[in-house]
């Protein structure tokens, strides 16, 4: 049996920068078996080899290509076994989001069928869900009605995945080492509004980069998983929800900040924002003012990695990198908290 060959996306990114590492272990072990070591094929837009991927033995191949650019996708599915798609596009104008998260997916798709290539595992995001208190919900309880151009496309991107027998993951907020936007944002919230909000009692659906890491790089290393899950969303995030006032807490205490004092509520707090008519505020704002927390036990239950330590611990063991990238040293001017970008 030839062994697996798993072709990633975004593998240099937020995420991908996680669970890289843990492919590149599994190519690098010895196997017993007839089929050997999974081999890795990494699409990246860059023509050198990515650090960390020399040395294993010919396991690792680097192809030059750009999702926004389907002709340069031509072949890139060629003798692969599984599609790891963690590459998007965060941010920009409706048309840049499109151009990658629905049309670069739908290429890469086709790509996958021409090769014929029927395992695919993608990053999705629980964005794309209508807006309003989300409470334990599981997977399929909920109206997807996203607002944003990265997230409209993204649940594009996702449903063309899913028609194709592909699985998506879900989390909501991600944090950990190469995170640019989600905590950072947050420290630029805390900066402009130096008070809790509706005394911080929202509880919130979190996962750490590693934790969410292994969950992708376990479910792209067993096919027949991969298999049973064709066509379905998984919710991917920490078991506990975690309450804001715990996250700013915990920020503020790893990051030498000032911990906010005085309460408001959401009104109060957009007026002093001066956002109060501003609905992308409004938004953004009620992801940390109003619960956002998801049933994962179902992946959980079926994977052999865990979902990691609760968000005290794992951010604690993520401060050092916050702290050199300066992440909370000055306000930023406008909130953009993100909803795990790849």
């Amino acid at each position: 049996m030839a062994p697996q060959r798993i072709l990633v996306t975004g593998g240099t990114g937020f995420v991908g920068s996680h669970v890289l590492p843990l492919l590149l272990a599994a190519a690098r072990e010895p196997h017993s078996g007839t089929d050997g070591p999974p081999r890795l094929r990494l699409l990246t837009h860059r023509r050198r080899t990515p650090d960390g991927c020399r040395g294993t033995n010919g396991h690792v191949e680097t192809v030059t290509g750009d999702l926004s650019d389907p002709a340069s996708l031509r072949g890139v599915c060629e003798g692969v076994t599984t599609v790891l798609h963690l590459a998007a596009r965060i941010g920009g104008d409706e048309a840049e989001c499109r151009a990658v998260n629905t049309e670069g997916t739908r290429a890469l798709l086709a790509e996958a069928r021409a090769a014929g290539v029927h395992r695919v595992v993608q990053l999705g995001t629980a964005a794309v869900y209508a807006d309003g208190a989300h409470r334990g919900a599981a997977e399929g309880e909920l109206a997807e009605a996203p607002v944003s151009a990265t997230s409209v496309t993204r649940l594009a991107g996702e449903r063309l995945v899913l028609a194709a027998g592909g699985t998506v993951l879900r989390p909501h907020l991600v944090y950990g080492r190469g995170d640019t936007w989600m905590i950072p944002a947050l420290v630029g919230l805390m900066c402009r509004l130096p008070y809790w909000v509706d005394g911080g009692s929202a509880r919130l659906s979190m996962i750490s980069a590693p934790a969410l890491a292994g969950a992708l790089a376990e479910l792209a290393l067993r096919p027949e998983l991969t298999d049973r899950l064709a066509g379905q969303v998984l919710h991917a995030s920490h078991p506990e929800p975690v309450r804001a006032r715990e996250l700013v807490e915990t920020v503020a205490r790893e990051l030498g900040l000032q911990a906010p004092g005085g309460d408001l509520t959401g009104d109060q707090a957009l007026e002093l924002l001066g956002a109060a008519d501003d609905p992308g505020v409004r938004r953004r704002l009620s992801l940390l003012t109003v619960d956002h927390w998801y049933d994962s036990s179902r992946l959980w239950g079926l994977l052999e990695a865990g979902p990691g330590p609760g968000f005290t611990t794992a951010f604690a063991a993520a401060a050092a990198w916050y702290a050199d990238i300066g992440a909370g040293r000055q306000a930023l001017p406008s909130p953009s908290l993100s909803a795990s970008p790849a």
